[in-house]
């Protein structure tokens, strides 16, 4: 089957082929494809696939995303995370912010990239996303809520929001997602209980007990297979008679 992908800007070409089409061969292996046609002169791309039934039909609708993210100025290696199932893809068009003025968007590209590049970093790391900035483009990688806050956080500088409140807003958004994270890890342990050990520590010392007696009954557990031990546990003592009558 052959599939025809976005067309990648001549100044991206040499990069998504790379150094002796290694970065193709990359993306062929990556995506399971048998081959990624690239027409060097003009962009175009065509991708061949094996037969139905011999490739990954999820990976064939994210590889043009993984084109399009190299194409805007991504590094092949951080766009092919996107042929993963819960990875994706996210694109700001600055224009639509700022219009078409060259030197809005110089400003606006300067505002979310920051000084020596600490305000992407930020967004990266508190978002777990990947970022690149291309033109009058932002493109964005990365998993579900962090996808949604990084693109979040970059309409807002877009718009003209302040570093520190977007900064402030991806932190609560962080504190937010680890209070869920713990939430679903408290809810996990809870289920895990028994009605028992919940009845135990209402009751001041009577966990204790518990566990006391438990390790005891424990203790004199024996192996129902060893006989020797077996008889020797019906053995009664001195002091013990077995009775019995008939009704």
């Amino acid at each position: 089957m052959r599939q025809s992908l976005p067309r990648v800007p001549k100044d991206r070409i040499a990069v998504i082929i790379g150094a002796k089409g290694q970065t193709r061969r990359d993306l062929q292996k990556a995506a399971g494809c048998n081959h990624i046609n690239i027409n060097s002169e003009t962009g175009d791309i065509e991708v061949v696939w094996p037969e139905a039934g011999d490739y990954d039909p999820v990976k064939a609708l994210k590889l043009p995303d993984v084109i399009k993210a190299v194409g805007r100025g991504m590094a092949p290696k951080r766009a092919i995370q996107l042929l993963q199932d819960d990875w994706f893809f996210e694109i700001v068009d600055l224009r639509d912010h700022v219009g078409k003025r060259s030197n809005q968007q110089r400003r606006i590209r300067a505002r979310i990239i920051g000084s020596e590049g600490k305000i992407r970093k930020m967004i990266e790391q508190h978002t777990g996303t990947e970022i690149s900035i291309y033109k009058s483009t932002v493109v964005l990688v990365g998993e579900g809520a962090g996808l949604i806050s990084a693109r979040q956080a970059i309409e807002m500088l877009a718009s003209g929001s302040e570093h520190g409140t977007v900064i402030k807003y991806l932190e609560k958004e962080r504190r937010k997602s680890r209070l869920s994270a713990r939430s679903l890890d408290y809810i996990e342990e809870k289920k895990d209980a028994s009605p028992s050990s919940e009845f135990s520590n209402l009751v001041p010392g009577l966990a204790e007990v518990a566990e006391r007696r438990n390790r005891r009954l424990k203790a004199n557990q024996v192996n129902p297979e060893d006989e020797e031990a077996v008889i020797g546990m019906m053995e009664l003592a001195e002091d013990e008679e077995v009775n019995w009558e008939e009704e």
